[in-house]
């Protein structure tokens, strides 16, 4: 894969980036922060942690300390995947839904427990080397001293404002003038400042069993919500093994289900049975097959995919060869079609990525789900909470129905490459249903296409919305979307923006790393 084109054939904003050290990330700030843990003599672990905590102030409509997320690392040694998702309060139950048509968007019904706390203490003890407290220093400066707001993240704050700004403590904190920061005003967070310390000089204990556990508590109880000490005080993130999906001689791997990442491996394993590769890039022939593709690993995905304590089909079922050619033999060459989930035989996220000079890689993805999640933001704290259990359903006896102490279907995924044995690339797309089906987009550029890491992220795009609906970025050729049109695909074409995903990279080479960064974000890629 090392022989890629440098040819840089689509409109960018960015270069790719060379060093034996690299962060890559959505925001520059965060991006520096976890610079600065590598030239601190920390490892890819503590920068991206940094990195991780540094997002949650300068980037908050995206992510907060109330978020969830998930982490795949190569260690050196070994590849390893981390589920920091929360579950919902043990005492939900489907009949305290009884009343809705859907999943509540916002307030206390709306939150699942926040995860990612204990991702930052988990990921720090087992593989940093630095000080937990030294990864907050950059966080709680820019909180307590303040950063200006980028063009992005103005106008993601000014759409949350119109669905948010009901809630009083979300305007108090988010709105300090009674209206979103706009582009290149200061903006600050005082208590998050002085949460953030407490997280750090307690090693993360307080936000589950301390002083935070108890203001988070006394608001879900003002407010009526079900969750209780308890519920935080039994919080746990998991070490996983990873799934895979052998592709053109590598294997992509993602977390396992409750996240939508094996979706994204159905969806490859579906396209190995496909003659996509005698098909040119960004040709109307190879769009469709991907598009169809992706549509029947996303009808399974929301059929199936579920806490794995419910889930009815197992992820080695739906990778099962011959199911994959089975639904790849459904695909009509030329025409779009609705699909459905097949029956396999029983047996607001901010995304980065880090590399060091020894080998170590991480991938890691930490989410509100929607713009600030829940509109919930506990007194004092600055603390924003995720509004993760939109993501259940309320369908009687599916393996995704809400119950307490369930994982909800999760979004947020990191994804890793990897080659007989050997890591390759650590990278990701935010971006809610977007980022299953940025994973297969930039993996065919790279593996089918030739195309080099900056190239494939600077690509067009599509997303599969429902029924025969695509989004699709009008960069591709207007010949090429006209024949899409006439295989029965209903385009809704837009120009390249965040809808379409935030993907960074990191891509190992011989002498050091070569990292991307998306251009329909303002963040970076940095290295030295």
């Amino acid at each position: 894969m090392g022989n890629f084109s440098w040819a840089m054939p689509y409109a960018s904003r960015r270069m790719p980036i060379f060093a034996e050290n690299m962060v890559a990330t959505s925001q520059p700030l965060a991006a520096q922060a976890g610079l600065r843990m590598l030239q601190n003599g920390g490892n890819a672990v503590d920068a991206a942690l940094a990195t991780a905590i540094t997002l949650t102030v300068v980037e908050p409509v995206m992510n907060g300390i109330g978020s969830d997320a998930f982490c795949i690392l190569w260690d050196g040694e070994q590849l390893r995947g981390l589920n920091a998702s929360g579950r919902a309060p043990a005492s939900w139950t489907p009949e305290r839904f009884s009343g809705f048509e859907e999943m509540p968007q916002q307030g206390w019904e709306a939150i699942t427990v926040p995860g990612c706390v204990s991702a930052w203490v988990a990921l720090s003890k087992r593989f940093g080397c630095l000080h937990f407290e030294k990864l907050f220093e950059p966080a709680i400066h820019y909180a307590k001293s303040g950063f200006q707001i980028g063009p992005v993240s103005a106008g993601n704050w000014e759409e949350s404002v119109k669905i948010l700004s009901k809630f009083e403590e979300f305007r108090r904190v988010f709105l300090p003038k009674g209206r979103a920061p706009r582009t290149g005003e200061r903006f600050q967070n005082p208590e998050q400042a002085k949460t953030l310390q407490i997280i750090a000089e307690t090693n993360g204990e307080a936000f589950y069993r301390g002083v935070l556990a108890e203001q988070i508590i006394a608001d879900s109880t003002r407010h009526g919500g079900a969750m209780n000490l308890a519920d935080l005080d039994q919080h746990q993130c998991d070490w996983v093994d990873t799934i895979s999906q052998e592709f053109m001689g590598y294997e992509l791997h993602e977390i396992p289900p409750n996240s939508q990442g094996l979706a994204a491996l159905i969806a490859l394993g579906i396209m190995r049975y496909l003659p996509i590769q005698s098909w040119p890039v960004d040709s109307a022939e190879s769009l469709h097959v991907q598009i169809e593709a992706m549509k029947l690993a996303l009808a399974d995905a929301y059929r199936y995919f579920a806490d794995p304590s419910s889930m009815d089909v197992n992820a080695e079922n739906l990778l099962n060869e011959d199911y994959l050619k089975q639904r790849s033999q459904i695909i009509d060459l030329s025409k779009a079609q609705e699909m459905g989930f097949g029956v396999p035989k029983p047996s607001g996220t901010v995304y980065l990525t880090a590399a060091d000079q020894n080998g170590m890689m991480v991938s890691y993805i930490q989410s509100n789900r929607m713009g600030f999640g829940s509109g919930i933001v506990v007194p004092g704290t600055g603390i924003s909470l995720q509004n993760r259990a939109v993501d259940f359903n309320l369908k009687e006896g599916h393996p995704n129905q809400v119950g307490g102490g369930k994982r909800p279907f999760h979004t947020i995924i990191p994804a890793f490459l990897m080659k007989d044995g050997q890591p390759e690339m650590s990278f990701g797309v935010m971006g809610g249903p977007m980022q299953a089906q940025g994973h297969v987009q930039l993996v065919l550029r790279m593996l089918v296409y030739g195309q080099n890491p900056q190239t494939a992220v600077d690509g067009p795009r599509w997303q599969v919305l429902d029924g025969l609906n695509v989004a699709i970025e009008e960069d591709f050729s207007a010949n090429v979307l006209s024949q899409l049109e006439s295989r029965g695909h209903q385009l809704q074409r837009k120009p390249r923006q965040p809808f379409f995903g935030g993907a960074q990279l990191i891509y190992r080479m011989e002498d050091g790393y070569c990292g991307a960064s998306e251009p329909r974000k303002e963040g970076q890629a940095v290295g030295f």
